[in-house]
């Protein structure tokens, strides 16, 4: 099994992560910068997913391929186990990335000029892939009450009347907040979209990621009879840390949905999983996954009780609620009185240290920095100083 404690050398791996600070960041040199930004952890993949490919490599021929019925099932019966999800083989298409396959999905279901409502703070790509097509992004921000998120279902049944609005992206669990939405609220989603008929896009690729032995509610499950309005996309990706071997789920219960998808996806000339991304998603939605699973899930939330302990003890003005999933922090730093600019500015030039600053998840995250815990204690540590000492210059 894998020893979390030790810490992999990832420069010059051709890692976003470690590779190209410089140029995100904007740094003339980010030689002793430590990038605890992007949503890719340190560690290295589970000993069953390497074994696995390395067996797949003793076989020396790599045309081309399809995704085996084991590899199906081996998603499907992780779903039903780990989430408590029926999903019938049939209902699975495989896609390059989440990220892609919501810009799948947005192509296949709405038009040039439709609206596709989001509800930031979010993650990024739900502003940039919309209009990157030209559609129309409209925003109901979440309420926010120290720390605590919720749904302004007023505004969000407004938004959802309006005759362009065609597709509805949530973020469950919510990407940075950490948050896994309620039953109760759900419900209200399915029944606000359903009523305007609004397509609900589910972006479930943390759900593996729950922390302290809280459960995901899948929100297909919620919606019983109406899963038809819904499409849900999974991924192995930020679980197994394997987002370099690019691979997704759609899930799609309707077989009209998965006939347009599939049409979408052969007027882009789209293959499958490539041979070592099936080999991949067998390898962990397995016992052996599950089980380094449990054992990471428990390190990350060690990190982030030493992080909130620490840097709410020597900063004020910090505050943290703990997620109930992930292994970003959402870090509020309001009560400071930095500017973004100047947070941004100490944490990179004083503490040497790269954080993802609120705002990239819209206007309503300013005050707020993401912190990725997924690594090593020993780096999870070293942040901490570098983070107490640039708000403490």
């Amino acid at each position: 099994m894998n020893n979390f404690d030790h810490v992999e050398n990832r420069l010059k791996t051709n890692s976003i992560k470690w590779d190209k600070i410089s140029t995100v960041f904007h740094l003339e040199d980010a030689t002793n910068v430590l990038p605890m930004w992007v949503a890719d952890m340190d560690f290295a993949a589970p000993p069953v997913l390497i074994n696995a490919l390395k067996k797949r490599l003793d076989h020396p021929v790599f045309g081309y391929s399809f995704e085996s019925k084991s590899c199906t099932n081996a998603f499907t019966n992780w779903m039903e186990k780990r989430h408590n999800l029926h999903v019938e083989p049939k209902w699975v298409l495989y896609h390059e990335g989440v990220v892609p396959a919501i810009a799948s999905i947005i192509e296949t279901f709405t038009m040039e000029s439709d609206a596709i409502l989001v509800t930031p703070p979010i993650y990024p790509p739900f502003f940039t892939v919309p209009k990157r097509l030209n559609r129309i992004v409209k925003e109901c921000p979440l309420l926010e009450k120290e720390g605590d998120y919720s749904f302004d279902f007023e505004k969000f049944e407004k938004i959802t009347q309006e005759a362009d609005v065609k597709l509805f992206i949530l973020c469950h669990p919510h990407n940075p907040g950490g948050i896994e939405w309620s039953e109760h609220t759900l419900k209200k989603i399915i029944q606000i979209c359903v009523k305007n008929d609004v397509l609900i896009l589910s972006d479930e690729i943390h759900a593996d990621l729950m922390l302290d032995g809280q459960k995901h509610t899948p929100l297909a499950k919620v919606a019983g009879e109406l899963q038809n309005h819904i499409i849900t996309c999974c991924a192995p990706t930020k679980t197994f840390n394997i987002a370099g071997i690019q691979a997704a789920m759609i899930i799609v219960p309707d077989q009209q949905k998965r006939l347009q998808l599939k049409k979408n996806a052969a007027k882009h000339a789209r293959m499958g999983l490539s041979i070592f991304a099936a080999t991949a998603v067998e390898a962990v939605y397995s016992e052996e996954g599950d089980i380094w699973l449990d054992r990471l899930l428990e390190y990350i939330s060690s990190n982030m009780d030493l992080v909130i302990e620490r840097l709410t003890t020597a900063i004020p003005g910090i505050k943290i609620q703990k997620p109930q999933a992930t292994y970003l922090l959402w870090i509020d730093y309001r009560d400071t009185g930095l500017t973004e600019e100047e947070a941004m500015n100490r944490l990179l030039t004083i503490g040497k240290l790269a954080l993802e600053p609120g705002t990239k998840y819209g206007e309503q995250g300013k005050g707020f920095l993401r912190m990725n815990v997924g690594c090593a204690r020993s780096t999870v540590e070293d942040g901490i100083s570098r983070f107490i000492k640039a708000f403490k210059a």
